[in-house]
């Protein structure tokens, strides 16, 4: 929604060049909203769908600062400071989005790594090791 909202208010202003960032970020945030409904995280497994969505928050975060603060700083219009302020809270839910998806990340790769046939394989060895 913030992204959308981002969007209309570059389409307020004069440098709508900027306009692009938005509304890229909020059809990539519709997009994954309707493949994880869609359930396609199930039917296509060769993605890593949760690094996906941390590479896709980190670039939000990072672009949204940059444009906000270019447009707060180089224009002078009420739009261009709407939008700036937007980007801004923008930029802050999407650094909190990436920092829960980091966590839950980590969390998903080392429940990936103890279930490796590698870990499995060091652990059959250690019980039958123990039972000699």
């Amino acid at each position: 929604v913030l992204s959308f909202i981002t969007f209309i208010c570059y389409i307020a202003y004069l440098a709508a060049f900027f306009m692009m960032a938005p509304l890229l970020e909020f059809l990539l945030a519709l997009f994954l909203l309707f493949a994880y409904a869609a359930k396609l995280n199930e039917k296509f497994k060769g993605l890593y769908w949760p690094l996906m969505d941390f590479l896709r928050c980190v670039t939000a975060a990072v672009i949204y600062f940059a444009i906000s603060i270019a447009a707060v700083s180089k224009y002078n219009d009420g739009a261009a400071k709407a939008a700036g302020v937007f980007g801004f809270v923008a930029t802050i839910v999407y650094a909190i989005d990436f920092y829960i998806t980091f966590n839950d990340l980590v969390n998903s790769l080392k429940q990936g790594s103890s279930d490796s046939p590698e870990g499995r394989k060091s652990e059959d060895e250690d019980s039958n090791s123990d039972s000699d």
